[in-house]
């Protein structure tokens, strides 16, 4: 069977859409990236969908029937699995429901602890003795689909938000690859 034909949601600097192309070169990478789509005109994620020639597009999420757009786009490249990475939109249970594919998401902490946004200062408010990151599947409830990987960090004294995140993000580089081949580790 080929590989799975997938498209990457951003709004930012798409670090892991970054590292997801390079794994996707992999001839044992059981994905391949046909479209990018991005709410944010300005994501210099985009660079790296520009660069290796995956087509893009850029939705307003604004409009009335900015899903109509998306699923035009998802059906026109036969899109099988959506990742999440660093997409700054909840995606609404109707659009789940009629997508009816795998939709996954990368969230920076420990699932089910910390979910939404602001993440990091939650965590050192908090005080909490480790953090981390979850790939999981995308369900009607904001970040509380099945969990599908998990890895974790001790959180020193000296942490901040920058260093949380830096340290987040590299183990995100690992746990995204990971988690895609451990659901379609069956192909």
């Amino acid at each position: 069977m080929g590989k799975v034909k997938t498209c990457i949601f951003i709004s930012g600097n798409g670090s892991n859409l970054k590292n997801l192309i390079l794994k996707s070169r992999d001839y044992n990478f059981p994905i391949r990236i046909k479209l990018v789509i991005t709410n944010n005109r300005d994501a210099y994620g985009l660079y790296h969908a520009k660069k290796n020639a995956i087509p893009f597009v850029c939705i307003d999420t604004k409009t009335r029937y900015f899903e109509n757009q998306i699923f035009y786009h998802l059906k026109k490249h036969n899109i099988s699995l959506i990742c999440l990475a660093g997409y700054m939109k909840i995606i609404s249970k109707e659009f789940l429901k009629k997508f009816g594919k795998k939709v996954i998401n990368i969230h920076p902490s420990l699932l089910p602890k910390f979910k939404g946004l602001n993440t990091y200062k939650r965590i050192l408010k908090n005080n909490e003795k480790k953090t981390g990151c979850t790939v999981h599947f995308v369900n009607e409830k904001l970040d509380a689909g099945k969990i599908v990987a998990q890895k974790s960090f001790y959180i020193l004294k000296s942490d901040n938000v920058n260093t949380l995140k830096d340290k987040t993000q590299k183990l995100e580089y690992k746990i995204f690859p990971e988690a895609i081949i451990k659901i379609y580790r069956n192909i």
